[in-house]
């Protein structure tokens, strides 16, 4: 499908000769000499967007006024909330939230068929690349044939949802599916997809180079920033939209500049670094907005680095971190085995448009901050969130603190194991796993975890009985090299076998621990804990049976599978002692700088990304063997528990109505601050006592196919059931009650599920009430969609997540923003309350609304709201239901 450029009103494209071939782009010098402005000071993240503009000015969806805003965002200080419509260049997707984006796009099918139209019409105009990555599960560890028998549980569980995929790779245009075992998606687009500037022919066969840019149903997407690639998350919605045609509605962002000096110190990784700059961006409040790294400390900073910095932007609130295109990105995509020819477009291109960091990069930001590397000391992060920064020397009084103050559990406490010669107490590391993209893409703490393993089987030393070790990496040519460093042998030594290559624990797929363990756990309500080389610890994410979890690099985590307590400094206390009862300590084990540059340097080539991405569409035996079905429809399987045709489109009209009133609506649930998607829409497994459980029961499934609520995004009956479902959710209405749980229209206690098909039932508008940051962490677009099916008309909150409030909007649900100070406490809510907005048959953008509130006792409240539908067209998208039903209709009318 060729790219469908715009007019070139302003005559800005032009031609680029490299190694002797021509091509076009859009030039940014160009459009000053056309008098469209002096762009010469942006910043190269917002050039990206700037060059979008050029390239699809049209004179409609993109005008010269939308070009020149991006000049008075410089003269502005880097303000100018313009709303302006992108397009990225292509939509990388990953299985959990893959699955129901392409279930979607199977209903639209359907949908149109039944409106008149053809099933042709939708198709991705865009290309998608969809890796499967977030199924596999850690059933076996510490064992040689554990990666193979989680690989044949993995194909057990997940065959319907594979039999789908495949008919989805055959059935759709520009739709490629990456098969299991391959790799993490961003990981595999950092290494192999991404390409900094991409090409293709326009509707004029002409070819036309211009920045790779990408959205991803995935937060995490962020990390190919590292390679100067803008993308960021978005959920499903917002992803099928794009895929089908639809520009992003955005507003012009602001841009805060990260200015990173100095070097690393011997000792500190890329994770340490990382998680300060969490810490610092979280305070500094970056919601919403781009940041981009400069300064001469990115000369000394390996792109493994700037990945790993680059992906943790969903956890310092930022739409994406960016690195601008220099040296050491061109040396990275050398390494990575792209091609030469690639290479020198890269950087012919990027020094000609002005993309280029040289020793004069000197931008205008919207505000700055500044860290010196050379500050930087081993750190994790805990027990909580991804920005609770802790430096490793004060890990355990943090702990200790934690314990007392948050966990409310005395430290003292021993339980014994049944059947083991061990006691368990709270802080004792029952999971320590190497894990997720954010890491395992870093070659260099990789292999310094492989050197930790080494030195410490080399004195004997063993991970504790009681740890559960892994090690999952996000892409085969980790195994590559580990392997020719010789370092997978010592890991195995220790317990970290290969288990899969996937997200595994980061998402929640850390599969069982040992059942005595748990069973000890829960007896001496002791507060287990977890260690993991990932972006997230929230909540009942890593496991249920793990209360407190921290983030920490590869070796780290090694480390404390070896010490097998947080109750312990790590820095100074001894980690363990040698079979012959000699302490050990971290400085014993831990390798110098330049043994791990070393290796770098001799396993880590070209010949080794080239050889193991060659075949990377291809899959493994049990891939190819996989049967599905052929059609332009897809033929939805009745008795399937994984994949069923969504209710969005079912008799739909073929025009939108008008946004409706919200008038005497009851409160759902009433939550707290940082209240995440993981809370909303929980990933992992389920118990057969809750909702989605009884759903599969009654439907003959046994407890252990139950697999997870990320497996089973497909099917909206398990998902509804879901929502607002995880085990340490909060609802305010309840007195100290975990879980999804709420009061009835009968005002007693049941499933917030069971709540709201019983006020479906009565025609009840429903509302939910939340702190600050609602909808933080994942892009999950099941967040937003449960949202919807359980009745849910509108969520009142502080403040919201950027992904999420988009995804609410998506999915037809109104966000609005408490004004003048009002909060859920200082207006004494219980959720006993009816809530009525009116005024929104006429809403504008951002307007603000009267809400009247009737409590309790039948007295009234009036306050403000402002509604956060923050452009004209997510305007229509509320009138539509969702920005699918806009886009069906649409298509529909075009037929």
């Amino acid at each position: 499908m060729p790219i469908v450029v715009g007019q070139d009103t302003a005559n800005t494209r032009k031609t680029l000769s490299v190694n002797g071939a021509s091509v076009s782009y859009y030039s940014i010098a160009a459009a000053e000499a056309a008098g469209l402005g002096d762009f010469s000071r942006l910043p190269a993240a917002l050039k990206v967007v700037l060059e979008n503009m050029l390239r699809f000015e049209d004179g409609n969806t993109v005008t010269t006024d939308d070009i020149k805003a991006f000049s008075e965002w410089a003269v502005q200080g880097g303000k100018n909330p313009r709303e302006i419509s992108y397009r990225p260049a292509r939509v990388l997707m990953q299985d959990f939230t893959g699955v129901p984006a392409v279930v979607d796009l199977a209903a639209m099918r359907d949908g149109i068929v039944a409106l008149g139209g053809d099933a042709q019409q939708i198709n991705p105009l865009n290309p998608v690349d969809l890796v499967i990555d977030h199924s596999v599960m850690i059933d076996e560890f510490g064992n040689p044939r554990a990666f193979q028998m989680n690989v044949d549980r993995e194909y057990e569980r997940n065959m319907e949802r594979y039999q789908f995929l495949k008919w989805g790779q055959g059935a759709f245009n520009n739709f490629r599916v990456v098969p299991p075992g391959t790799g993490i998606c961003h990981q595999v687009n950092l290494e192999y997809l991404a390409q900094t500037v991409w090409t293709d022919k326009d509707q004029n066969g002409d070819e036309v180079a211009y920045p790779d840019t990408l959205v991803g149903t995935d937060s995490h997407t962020t990390m190919v920033n590292g390679a100067a690639v803008l993308g960021w998350g978005v959920g499903g919605i917002e992803a099928e939209a794009a895929m089908l045609g639809q520009p992003i509605s955005m507003l012009i962002p602001e841009v805060v500049g990260f200015e990173l000096t100095g070097q690393m110190v011997e000792g500190t990784t890329g994770t340490d670094l990382v998680l300060k700059v969490v810490e610092m961006l979280r305070e500094k409040g970056v919601v919403s907005k781009f940041v981009e790294f400069y300064g001469k400390g990115l000369d000394n900073l390996p792109l493994a680095d700037r990945a790993t910095i680059a992906n943790m932007a969903p956890e310092y609130g930022a739409t994406c971190g960016f690195f601008p295109i220099d040296d050491e990105t061109l040396r990275y995509l050398r390494n990575t085995g792209r091609d030469k020819h690639r290479i020198a477009l890269v950087e012919a291109y990027a020094k000609e448009n002005g993309f280029w960091r040289d020793a004069d990069y000197a931008p205008v930001y919207t505000d700055t901050l500044h860290l010196d590397m050379g500050t930087i000391v081993p750190a994790i992060s805990g027990p909580k969130r991804p920005q609770d920064y802790v430096a490793l020397t004060d890990a355990k009084s943090a702990f200790n603190r934690e314990m007392k103050e948050t966990f409310e559990r005395p430290m003292d406490k021993e339980v014994p194991v049944a059947g083991e010669d061990y006691t368990l107490s709270s802080g004792d590391v029952v999971i320590a796993s190497i894990t997720s993209c954010t890491n395992t893409s870093n070659p260099y703490v990789m292999i310094g975890a492989g050197l930790v393993a080494r030195k410490a089987a080399a004195l004997g030393l063993n991970r504790k009985p009681w740890v559960k070790t892994s090690l999952a990496p996000g892409s085969q040519v980790v195994s590559h090299y580990l392997e020719a460093a010789g370092l997978q042998e010592d890991l195995d030594k220790i317990g970290f076998n290969l288990v899969g290559y996937g997200c595994t624990t980061c998402i929640g797929n850390s599969g069982p621990i040992q059942k005595e363990l748990s069973e000890a756990i829960a007896e001496g309500d002791l507060v287990a804990t977890s260690v993991l080389s990932g972006n997230r610890n929230f909540e009942g994410r890593i496991s249920p049976d793990v209360r407190a979890n921290y983030l920490a690099s590869p070796p780290l985590v090694v480390a404390y599978a070896l010490a097998g307590t947080m109750d312990i400094n790590l820095a100074s206390d001894p980690i363990a002692q040698t079979p012959e009862g000699k302490d050990v300590y971290l400085k014993d084990i831990w390798p110098s700088t330049k043994e791990i540059a070393e290796l770098v340097e001799q396993t880590v080539t070209r010949e080794a990304f080239q050889s193991k991405y060659a075949d990377v569409f291809k899959g493994d035996d049990k891939w190819q063997t996989v049967e599905t079905s052929e059609g332009e429809t897809y033929d939805w399987p009745p008795q399937s528990t994984y994949v069923q045709n969504p209710p969005y489109f079912r008799n739909m009209s073929k025009d939108p109505g008008e946004i409706a009133n919200i008038e005497s609506a009851r409160v759902l649930a009433l939550l707290g601050d940082m209240v995440t998607t993981d809370h909303i829409s929980p990933a992992g497994s389920f118990k057969d006592t809750t909702p989605a459980g009884q759903y599969l029961t009654d439907r003959q499934v046994p407890v252990r196919e139950f697999n997870s609520y990320g497996s089973r995004r497909g099917n909206h009956e398990v998902m509804m059931r879901g929502t607002f479902a995880n085990i340490r959710i909060k609802n305010e209405m309840l007195d100290g009650v975990e879980g999804g749980y709420t009061k009835g229209p009968d005002g007693k206690q049941t499933s917030i599920y069971e709540a709201a098909m019983a006020y479906q039932d009565q025609g009840t508008p429903l509302v939910v009430f939340g702190g600050e940051q609602y909808g933080a962490g994942s892009s999950r677009d099941w967040a937003a969609k449960g949202t919807a099916l359980l009745g849910v008309k509108a969520v009142i909150a502080e403040n919201f997540e950027r992904i999420h409030r988009s995804n609410l909007v998506g999915m037809g649900v109104i966000p609005f923003e408490f004004t003048g100070g009002d909060t859920r406490k200082s207006l004494g809510l219980t959720g006993e309350e009816e809530v009525t907005i009116l005024g929104l048959d006429d809403v504008k953008p951002l307007q603000e609304t009267p809400c009247t509130i009737k409590m309790a006792d039948g007295s009234v409240k009036e306050i403000t709201l402002k509604c956060r539908i923050d452009t004209a067209i997510e305007i229509d998208y509320i009138k539509h239901g969702g920005v699918l039903h806009y886009v069906l209709r649409n298509l529909a009318k075009a037929a």
